[in-house]
């Protein structure tokens, strides 16, 4: 898990293969194979392991955050935000190598951001919104924000720090649930 941690970040998992993880993992081809199928097993139980991580460090946040909606929504963002920038390799993993694995991840991307929208929705549910507005549709949508955000921070040359990230996107979501 050490090794695909490293070299599916970068090089990333296209560029990653079974050899060259079993190298670097100083383990046999044979053992790798007991413990999973093939490196797309090993893809998945890494973005699981990140994802299971992430919204355990946001439940926990939402959880000990002021019982506002804009004190939910800076908490979460944040708690986001700093786990998962913590490590980068974390980061494009969860947000890069998840796109560019192809349908490997697609179940397990969708899961994830179902998991997050229910989140969102759960944070969000004592407090008014547009009766127009589908609150799972806005949870979707500033999930994606969040996602490009952290994209952006990944791939710029000039990254952006994460208290601007934190700023941004708090901003997006409370213009988006109604609290600013």
């Amino acid at each position: 898990m050490t090794a695909a941690y490293t070299l599916y970040a970068k090089p990333g998992f296209a560029a990653t293969t079974i050899e060259r993880l079993c190298s670097e993992a100083r383990i046999s081809n044979r053992a790798f194979y007991e413990c999973f199928g093939g490196r797309e097993d090993l893809l998945q139980a890494l973005h699981d392991r990140c994802v299971d991580e992430s919204l355990e460090a946001v439940a926990k946040a939402l959880h000990e955050a002021p019982n506002s909606l804009d004190g939910r929504v800076k908490a979460g963002i944040r708690a986001y935000l700093e786990f998962t920038t913590a490590d980068w390799r974390r980061a494009r993993i969860m947000h890069v190598e998840v796109r560019r694995s192809g349908d490997i991840l697609t179940l397990s991307r969708q899961r994830a951001v179902d998991a997050f929208a229910r989140l969102v929705e759960e944070a969000s549910a004592d407090f008014p919104m547009a009766a127009t507005l589908n609150r799972r549709l806005v949870a979707l949508g500033i999930i994606g924000a969040l996602q490009e955000l952290l994209i952006e921070w990944l791939l710029s040359d000039e990254q952006p720090e994460i208290d601007e990230l934190v700023a941004v996107a708090v901003h997006i979501f409370g213009r988006s649930l109604g609290t600013s």
